[in-house]
């Protein structure tokens, strides 16, 4: 049975579907005037894991994840710059050229942290009549007023606004330093803004108020509607947007329909730096770009999440990243030496195809398997994930098993791809691969090998030393020597 933590009422509970057999989900995705950083991923890979889970357990899954690519203001209170035009600036291009070139990169980070695609990407800038639709349902039902800069949400019409920050609106106006302009009440926020006179906007649209942009909350409620009907099962999303951006999304879609817009809310914890907070003005914001270029595979980025639960804060450094690099390497190492001779196969199968059955479905001895996920420790890793994503936990169950000699290597194998389902690692991608040994890690293997014919024991130890400061390790056999990856 799944059990997720749910914002709204702050109990773990079991997931119960609103349709039976089937989780739709969305998640509050980028706003594409800039690259997405460690923080952004984060969120992205916990949506990730979310749906692998659902998938796991034999349910239908209908993800949706948004593209924010109209602007919006600096600040959750409609307050600041617009980012869109923050980025026109910046570059000298359009909002529509920015918005381009920046999904394009974040779908291509998607891809190297292994994040599977969603089901449908909507983006606001072509749903603009469902928005405009929503605010005419809310303008109907009398949760609407006029002020000089756009149409506003009436936060006090609602009697439970602020259920799920758990703050009342008194509360929220008594720690709000906003300009009111014509608010009613500082909670209000914008469902449409009126361009600016005397100039045009380069994404703007006509429509019953006159010519502006939607306010930012306002597209997700609407697109997830379209997609997924109301309520659908998880929305999902980073802890900044409890209090002022899913509050507000809630309000409009109970507003308008009288209904919740989605059943459980779940939210990832925020990443610190070295400790403190992340930002852009003090340099410390990284994208995989920035990972990449010291050294770091994406993939390492993905298991050092997956190494926190993620309702917990994750102190990001770079010593963490590396550790949870080499920990990946150690995985890889596992997968590449694991031979044909380990792993029984069907006459004329191969040790790759049979691994990539494990990627699909639960692999078994004979008939082309690779070996038998073992029961116990896939009870235990199985649990774990239930118990609300809990991945270090998961993550201790793999490690345990892999330590575990009773069970041969095939079978390792075997359930550690089965995990990696859930994990992905793309552990299977390393079946069959062998390192690639530096030449003068090779140069060092020949000598050694000479030392230990002419049974110079001291010169082959010594060698051996060398060859692992240069990060791999050497196994004697009756075959001679294995060298691996440490």
């Amino acid at each position: 049975m799944i059990r997720l933590y749910n914002t709204l009422t702050r109990r773990t509970e079991p997931l119960q579907p609103v349709h039976p057999g089937e989780v739709r989900m969305y998640s509050c995705g980028p706003t594409v005037y800039w690259f997405a950083h460690i923080g952004n991923l984060r969120s992205f890979v916990f949506a990730d894991l979310l749906a692998r889970l659902f998938r796991a357990r034999g349910l239908k899954v209908t993800a949706v994840m948004n593209i924010t690519d109209v602007g919006h203001l600096t600040s959750d209170a409609d307050e600041g710059e617009d980012k869109m035009i923050a980025a026109m600036r910046r570059e000298g291009k359009s909002a529509w050229d920015v918005a381009a070139f920046y999904a394009d990169a974040f779908f291509r980070d998607l891809k190297r942290i292994n994040v599977e695609p969603a089901d449908a990407y909507p983006r606001a800038t072509a749903h603009i009549a469902e928005q405009i639709g929503l605010v005419e349902r809310l303008e109907k039902n009398g949760f609407t007023y006029r002020t000089e800069d756009g149409i506003y949400f009436d936060t006090s019409k609602l009697a439970d606004y602020g259920r799920l920050s758990r703050q009342k609106a008194a509360e929220k106006k008594a720690g709000a330093r906003v300009e009111m302009g014509g608010k009613k009440q500082s909670t209000d926020f914008a469902l449409w803004k009126f361009s600016p006179t005397g100039g045009k906007r380069d994404m703007e649209w006509e429509s019953p108020w006159g010519v502006g942009f939607p306010g930012w909350h306002l597209e997700c409620s609407a697109m997830s509607a379209k997609y997924l009907g109301v309520p659908f099962d998880v929305h999902t999303g980073g802890v900044d947007h409890i209090a002022v951006h899913h509050e507000d999304e809630l309000a409009q879609t109970e507003a308008a329909t009288g209904a919740l817009e989605a059943n459980v809310w779940m939210h990832n914890e925020f990443i610190t730096i070295d400790g403190g907070k992340m930002s852009k003005s003090l340099g410390n914001v990284y994208t995989l770009d920035d990972l990449a270029a010291k050294g770091f595979d994406p993939l390492a980025l993905r298991y050092y999440f997956l190494g926190a639960h993620y309702r917990s804060k994750l102190n990001f450094t770079f010593e963490a990243l590396e550790a949870a690099q080499n920990a990946l390497k150690r995985l890889r190492a596992f997968v590449r030496s694991v031979g044909e001779s380990d792993c029984p196969t069907a006459k004329g199968g191969s040790l790759l195809a049979a691994s990539r059955q494990a990627g699909g479905k639960r692999p078994r001895r004979g008939g082309g398997s690779i070996g038998e996920v073992e029961p116990a420790y896939e009870r235990a890793f199985d649990a774990a994930l239930d118990d609300d994503l809990d991945t270090p936990e998961g993550l201790a169950i793999l490690w345990e098993m892999l330590e575990d000699k009773d069970i041969t290597p095939a079978d390792r194998l075997a359930t550690l791809l089965h995990f990696d389902r859930m994990l992905g690692l793309r552990l299977a991608d390393e079946v069959g691969k062998k390192d690639e040994i530096p030449a003068e890690v090779q140069a060092l293997l020949d000598e050694r090998a000479a030392a230990r014919a002419a049974k110079d024991w001291t010169k082959a130890d010594a060698l051996r030393d060398r060859i692992t400061a240069h990060g791999f390790t050497v196994e004697d056999t009756a075959k001679g020597q294995i060298v691996r990856a440490a």
